[in-house]
């Protein structure tokens, strides 16, 4: 039996399953089996007062008959056959509405639970945002403007009463602070990342207390679940540390440095901050090296990468020895497992194969 075809026939197997649970769940299992105890009358009746018809066309009639269509091919001559049809008309688009009733209240009632942020989340490799500031509206769209996130499902938690972002329709709302249940109810386990941010609502000596606080319980439960935490002190970097958080951004202290530089060498400024922004001009992010490029130097690499996809390399992230390597000597070997840290207009496939086709249609272009 075709591989494909099992997995097909498993896929519509879950989903009655998942249907047939959702009914009971809703206390519509009971509905619909008095439809079809209805539906199966009419046919009985149809069948044996209808002599002439099929079991087939008996079917037919009795399913345009309880969905009121009427489209008048069939209809019953005998007088048995004309009170199977009043019965069916009468109980079947009572029963009919009952049952599209409760759908649509379910299917309403399903939107404003998520609008609350009280349903579970069913979405993976995502993104999770925890706490919701001034930034947090800039920190979506910035997500939403790189291709490696640009239809990614973004998850926000938050102690909030409703969706902060009702425009988003990948953005989704768990209501609460940061613990077992919303971690759950986020999906944490399958997320791609998360971002902490700084709670305004309290005082300004107890945000990193909150923040910190946050990450130790995010990394208790999902270990493996990488951590960028905002902080507004720089005295709280280690115990921040303390909570196994990956990375941290010290709120302020960029913008800070930001303006020395400015003074320093007028103008640098704007090239940082383009390069920190996925919405305008070129963009810093990390690639896999091209698999002929293992082993190679730092210069080759630079030149090839330069040369045939207009990206300049920066940096290297030797990830067997979790550091990087800004700007490293030119004799510098590229090891398998290494990441290149690279700015360029977009983030381009990392594959062999995608490399190879872009770069023959590069040279195509260029001749």
């Amino acid at each position: 039996m075709p591989h494909d075809y099992i997995c097909n026939m498993t896929s519509v197997l879950y989903f009655v399953k998942r249907f047939v649970a959702q009914l009971r769940k809703h206390q519509l299992d009971k509905l619909v089996a008095v439809i079809l105890i209805t539906l199966l009358v009419g046919v009985v009746g149809m069948s044996v007062f209808e002599s002439t018809l099929s079991a087939a066309d008996s079917l037919w009639w009795a399913v345009v008959t309880m969905t009121t269509v009427g489209y008048g091919d069939i209809s019953p001559a005998s007088p048995g056959g004309r009170i199977v049809g009043a019965i069916l008309m009468i109980f079947g688009i009572g029963l009919l509405g009952m049952f599209t009733a409760t759908m649509a209240t379910m299917l309403i009632e399903n939107r404003f639970l998520e609008g609350k942020g009280v349903k579970p989340v069913k979405v993976k490799q995502h993104m999770i945002i925890c706490g919701w500031n001034y930034k947090a509206e800039r920190i979506v769209a910035e997500l939403r403007a790189d291709q490696k996130a640009a239809r990614s499902p973004i998850v926000v938690i938050a102690e909030f009463q409703d969706k902060p972002l009702v425009d988003d329709d990948d953005l989704y709302f768990v209501s609460g602070v940061v613990n077992k249940e919303t971690l759950s109810r986020a999906n944490s386990r399958d997320a791609f990342g998360a971002i902490l941010l700084a709670d305004e609502r309290v005082e300004h000596h107890v945000r990193d207390a909150k923040t910190i606080l946050d990450t130790l319980t995010i990394k208790t439960i999902t270990p493996d679940l990488y951590a960028c935490v905002e902080l507004v002190d720089r005295s709280n970097i280690e115990h921040c540390k303390r909570a196994k958080a990956d990375e941290i951004i010290v709120a302020g202290e960029l913008s800070t440095n930001l303006l020395v530089q400015a003074a320093l060498d007028h103008g640098v400024t704007q090239v940082i901050t383009e390069l920190v922004t996925n919405r305008i001009g070129n963009d810093i992010f990390k690639i896999s090296p091209p698999s002929d490029l293992i082993g190679s130097t730092f210069l080759d690499a630079l030149t090839v990468l330069k040369r045939d996809r207009d990206l300049i390399t920066l940096a290297i992230e030797r990830t067997s020895e979790g550091r990087f390597l800004a700007n490293p000597s030119n004799n510098c070997i590229i090891k398998d497992g290494d990441q290149l840290v690279v700015i360029g207009i977009e983030r381009l496939a990392n594959d062999d194969i995608q490399y190879k086709t872009r770069k023959k249609w590069w040279n195509i272009l260029n001749t």
